[in-house]
């Protein structure tokens, strides 16, 4: 079953690929030797790139029997990153001798993944040594296979990267057990409560995995977050997509929070992905939310390893939002002048705009609805990003 389903996931991807124009073209197809072997990867650099300037760089990791190009259309993140200035790597799986198909080794032992760990460390170093990378900005996600190898990043290349997200993913229980991260490390999980592949339960599909609650208390526990998450239900924009997306916040100090985007009724998907899988395979797809754009949102939070998004680069000093959550207002607290103020939705609609020459603020939120938000701050080319939360009940 495993095979046939994985053959059907290419097929249909590849089908729907062939009918897209693709909007920017691939910067580079590439290769390094990582312990013996030829690897290969796809590299995406945004034309605003500025080699003068470290640069935020994002590993996107395929699922099992797919490719780099697959998941370069399926989850896409070029159009964010010709706006937001990121490099986008997406590495390739090796082909396995008995299965033929290829993907990331995480579901047998830790030993046999070391290779695929070496390999980003050394595709890390490769890729330091042509471009201005921002080593404090190292960020990795990835789709069913994928995600199951950035949460092997956190586990044991934790001093590399800076936050991870996982689509679809989980972990065997043998990797949770010998995980032992060397630092607290922000997490995302989106995940289908429907899904055929990688089981919420983690009891059915093509393996057993670790139920998708227990992994994120796993996680909770490890951040030492609140016990207790803020829960937000995400609008039901599109009613035809048969699902719907709750969204859980464990607050944990330095941006070492955990989220999960629960997908209620969801499949083995990419929500928001411009490819919709068949439903008879693979579950429904949610369109309430765009995967991608909720991915770097929570990345672009998280902007150091050491001590999270509080520790501001280039000194700049810290801008704090109280309270949060809130209800009716949120007071601005900063040493500098904020600049130029924008308050974004989970989609990246803007909800307001305004100019503040002065330290602090305090906006008027009484007519928002419940739901996540994004303030950015931007002054003298310097941009700082800060999330809050806006619930009532």
């Amino acid at each position: 079953m495993e095979k046939k389903l994985l053959l059907k996931f290419s097929l249909s991807l590849f089908a729907v690929m062939a009918s897209l124009t693709v909007n920017a073209q691939i910067n580079s197809y590439d290769t390094i030797i990582s312990g013996g072997v030829k690897r290969t990867y796809i590299l995406y650099v945004p034309a605003i790139y500025n080699a003068s300037k470290p640069t935020p760089l994002i590993f996107n990791f395929h699922g099992l029997g797919s490719s780099d190009a697959q998941q370069e259309v399926y989850a896409d993140f070029r159009p964010i990153a010709d706006t937001a200035d990121f490099i986008e790597v997406l590495p390739q799986g090796l082909t396995n001798n008995g299965t033929g198909e290829t993907g990331w080794n995480n579901f047998g032992t830790v030993a046999s993944a070391n290779a695929d760990i070496e390999f980003v460390s050394n595709l890390i170093d490769s890729l330091k040594s042509k471009y201005n990378i921002n080593t404090n900005r190292i960020y990795s996600t990835g789709y069913s296979n994928g995600g199951f190898m950035s949460y092997d990043l956190a586990c044991f290349l934790t001093n590399r990267f800076t936050a991870i997200a996982s689509v679809c993913g989980s972990m065997i229980s043998s990797h949770v057990s010998a995980c032992k991260p060397s630092r607290q490390i922000p997490i995302m999980e989106i995940h289908g409560t429907k899904d055929p592949v990688v089981s919420y339960s983690g009891t059915s599909g093509i393996l057993t995995s670790t139920d998708i609650d227990t992994l994120v208390k796993f996680w909770v526990n490890i951040n030492k977050c609140t016990a207790t998450p803020v829960v937000i239900a995400l609008p039901n924009t599109n009613k035809s997509d048969s699902c719907t997306a709750t969204q859980y916040d464990y607050n944990g100090s330095n941006c070492n929070t955990v989220e999960l985007y629960k997908v209620i009724n969801g499949g083995h998907s990419w929500p928001g992905s411009s490819t919709v899988l068949p439903a008879a395979n693979y579950g429904y797809t949610n369109e309430d939310f765009n995967a991608s754009v909720a991915i770097w949102k929570f990345f672009s939070l998280c902007k150091s390893i050491s001590t999270g998004v509080n520790e501001i680069e280039n000194n700049e000093s810290d801008i704090i939002i109280y309270p949060n959550p809130a209800s009716d207002y949120i007071k601005i607290q900063s040493s500098i002048e904020l600049g130029t103020i924008t308050v974004t939705d989970m989609v990246g609609k803007i909800i307001l705009q305004t100019k503040s020459r002065a330290e602090q603020e305090q906006i008027n939120i009484k007519t928002l609805p419940d739901g996540v938000y994004f303030v950015t701050f931007l002054n003298n080319g310097i941009q700082n990003t800060k999330k809050f939360i806006v619930i009532r009940k």
